[in-house]
């Protein structure tokens, strides 16, 4: 079950949605004014790969992070 991210487009509240079927997706609602003006949002997600090391967070590494360099957090 695949969650979504959503921003209403009148109150600007931005949250997610547990969707359980595909017709669920198609009905959603903000939870803090009851709109139906909401658009999904695109998301990021991380993923683990089995064989590869786990990523170093401030460990030596010339101060980039498990983001990576250019992500504007250093």
């Amino acid at each position: 079950m695949p969650i979504y991210e959503y921003q209403c487009g009148d109150c600007s509240e931005a949250f997610e949605v547990l969707v359980r079927t595909a017709a669920d997706g198609d009905h959603v609602s903000c939870p803090s004014c009851a709109s139906e003006h909401v658009t999904k949002k695109f998301s990021t997600f991380a993923t683990a790969v089995a064989d590869s090391p786990s990523p170093s967070v401030g460990k030596g590494n010339g101060g980039v992070g498990s983001c990576g360099i250019g992500c504007g957090c250093h």
